[in-house]
């Protein structure tokens, strides 16, 4: 299990971007740079085309016999109809629920070469640096009950936590937080959910036992504004899974492109690393996707799964120095001269055969 890793391509964009994390997974390989093998699977539409199960048994299996999981996207407008347990989506709850991971990570970031990629002002985005800790299994996702009224002319859904599931992911933020500016931004809706009540005086009760780091608590729609408003106040960033979810798609837009963004999916074992976006089924198959959030994903595996923070920092370097040569792919381009998905995998790895 150590040395095994799983590959999930997914629906849609998610084969393509897994296609170029390959090319330089198969090169550390090959130069035995570091000692591990891979395999693959199904989840979401493909895996319900070829089992009839958007998360197969098969799949589960070959995720607990691996170490960490680099996972493309799930998502497609054929089974968009299906009933709630046989939509893609529902293999990728069914992944984070099965293997536990209660902590998901979303590095918030600019490049220096992308400032003027963004929607926001240069001096507004210039300085962030955050990263998004969000719970990822439980609240409304995983609350039961759930469902349609016998008329189905309404519905309801639970959002449920516990002390254990607050107190666990606080206590992963604030270990997080000493290692950075010690400072939590805790968001939640205190002054309505009774859930975020809970949140609150868990994270308020974890947080004694971190004297150093201050902690912020804020509500949801604050939080939303002020990352527009002023993200450079902004380290850690702690919230459920509802809030989590929107938040970091929102703050993805502070760097240019939802096609920058990795993300990480841990328990205290194991890793699923993801680009954030979707699977675009728009522009799959036409070598346009972004493929640098997957390239990323894969540096996110080798720092927290395989604890090689030089073979993350090469990765990102070679990343940067790509983009500052002034090569861009479609969703960062002004221009119809823009870099392929292709491409894109092909310069990246020049450049981090350079670093490695």
């Amino acid at each position: 299990m150590k040395n095994k890793i799983l590959l999930l391509p997914g629906d849609g964009v998610g084969p393509e971007i897994t296609t170029e994390a390959v090319k330089i997974l198969d090169y550390i390989i090959g130069k035995s740079i570091v000692d591990v093998s891979y395999t693959e699977g199904d989840i979401g539409g493909v895996a319900i085309d070829n089992h009839n199960n958007p998360f197969p048994d098969e799949t589960l299996q070959k995720a607990r016999d691996s170490s960490s999981i680099l996972l493309g996207a799930v998502g497609t407008i054929k089974h968009s109809n299906n009933p709630n347990n046989m939509k893609p989506e529902s293999g990728l709850l069914a992944l984070r629920k099965n293997l536990d991971l209660y902590i998901n990570l979303r590095p918030i970031f600019i490049l220096p070469s992308l400032i003027s990629c963004s929607s926001l002002k240069p001096e507004v985005i210039k300085d962030i640096d955050i990263i998004i800790v969000r719970e990822l299994v439980s609240d409304i996702y995983f609350g039961e009950p759930r469902g349609f009224d016998n008329d189905s002319r309404s519905a309801f859904n639970t959002m449920r936590y516990s002390e254990d599931e607050v107190e666990r992911i606080a206590s992963y933020a604030f270990d997080l937080s000493e290692t950075r500016k010690s400072i939590i931004t805790s968001v939640d809706k205190a002054n309505v959910l009774e859930t975020s009540q809970l949140w609150r005086k868990c994270v308020d009760k974890i947080g004694k036992k971190f004297p150093d780091v201050k902690i912020d608590h804020m509500y949801i729609d604050n939080a939303a504004m002020q990352l527009i408003n002023n993200p450079s106040q902004f380290d850690v960033i702690l919230t459920g899974n509802l809030f989590g979810d929107i938040l970091s798609d929102e703050a993805s837009m502070l760097t240019g492109s939802i096609g920058m963004l990795p993300s990480a999916s841990l328990s205290k074992s194991q890793g699923v690393y993801e680009p954030i976006h979707g699977s675009a089924p728009d522009i799959a198959g036409k070598n346009i996707v972004n493929p640098i959030a997957m390239i990323l994903s894969l540096g996110m595996m080798f720092r927290y799964s395989f604890k090689r923070d030089d073979i993350s920092d090469s990765i990102d370097n070679a990343v940067n120095t790509v983009l500052s040569n002034g090569y861009l792919t479609k969703d960062l381009s002004d221009s119809n001269d823009f870099t392929s998905t292709s491409q894109m995998g092909d310069l990246i790895l020049e450049e981090f055969k350079k670093n490695v």
